[in-house]
């Protein structure tokens, strides 16, 4: 009797088991299908869902190489309706093996060849052609395949700021902006939220320009991250691609971005590696039939940039590089 009655409790001990497992998955399903819904609520205004605007079937992006992805990111500006330059240009660069995580902003006045178009701003390439022409024109300019794209309107940015980041970004402005970004910043250190950041990482009137304003995007990009590959941002997970899904197009699947997630938070903690092309010295400011460029020394910032991208660079490249 007692053998019999060890394997009746055994059995429900692990029926019991099974139960719980069972009714934990279906509450985390749950949470999850809630929080997404709850995300695509609160994002109801964006172009990629209203008007099922999208690039990716005619993005021709190769294939990742030996566990190196590169992403090319675009900030564009729709509050005009249609398509126009691309605002900001950075390529995001993951190492599946090292698990590095890098960003190389990409100034939009260099003065590059667009293929079948001629000489232009780098940032006209999307107006022309949408991503793929800006892949192309990389490719072209800069020996550099680009395997995929994602393109945020500005708004979306700010809304994902706030679910990663609701207590804010803390920034030190040096000093006042407000020409051209909706809204006055005043200087010094202080706790910066959505749209408040936006206009700080959008603002380009000082006498940096716009190589202050890649610096504040690379900086307020590295604050993001570490947002979003901390514990806390994988629970807001959900939630956080219910809002981005209107406001982003992209050709990164599901599966990738997990596993750059994955990579990122289970891998030794690093500083995000940045780069602006054109590097230091190796540009002159020009005017030409298009106005105001940056007209590169390319064989220098083709290596410049290869070499950051490279398995093998294991050292800060300094954004001023």
């Amino acid at each position: 009797m007692k053998k019999r009655e060890k394997k009746t409790t055994k059995r429900k001990w692990l029926r019991n088991l099974f139960l719980l497992v069972i009714l934990l998955l279906l509450s985390v399903g749950a949470y999850c299908i809630y929080q997404y819904n709850k995300g695509l609520s609160e994002a109801r205004n964006g172009k990629f869902k209203n008007n099922g605007t999208t690039f990716e079937d005619s993005f021709q992006g190769a294939e990742p190489q030996y566990g190196e992805i590169n992403i090319l990111l675009i900030g564009s500006d729709t509050r005009g309706g249609d398509r126009g330059n691309s605002d900001s240009l950075m390529i995001a660069h993951y190492n599946q093996n090292t698990h590095d995580l890098k960003l190389a902003s990409i100034m939009r006045d260099t003065y590059v060849d667009i293929p079948d178009h001629g000489k232009y701003k780098i940032n006209a390439a999307y107006a022309l052609g949408g991503p793929e022409l800006l892949r192309k024109t990389i490719k072209q300019n800069f020996d550099i395949d680009v395997n995929y794209y994602a393109i945020t309107e500005f708004e979306g940015f700010s809304k994902i700021v706030d679910i990663l980041a609701p207590k804010g970004i803390e920034v030190d402005i040096p000093n006042e902006m407000s020409y051209g970004i909706g809204m006055t910043l005043h200087p010094g250190k202080q706790v910066l939220h959505g749209k408040q950041l936006l206009g700080y990482v959008r603002f380009r009137h000082d006498r940096l320009s716009d190589f202050g304003r890649v610096e504040r995007q690379q900086e307020i990009m590295s604050k993001i991250k570490d947002q979003a590959f901390s514990l806390n941002g994988l629970v807001k997970l959900p939630k956080l691609l219910g809002v981005a899904e209107p406001y982003i197009d992209t050709n990164v699947d599901t599966a990738t971005l997990l596993s750059i997630g994955k990579g990122v938070m289970t891998g030794s903690s690093k500083k995000l590696e940045t780069l602006r092309i054109p590097v230091k010295d190796s540009f002159e400011d020009k005017r030409v039939d298009v106005g105001a460029v940056l007209s590169i020394d390319f064989d220098k910032n083709k290596k410049a940039l290869k070499e950051f991208l490279s398995q093998d660079n294991e050292s800060v490249v300094s954004k001023d590089n």
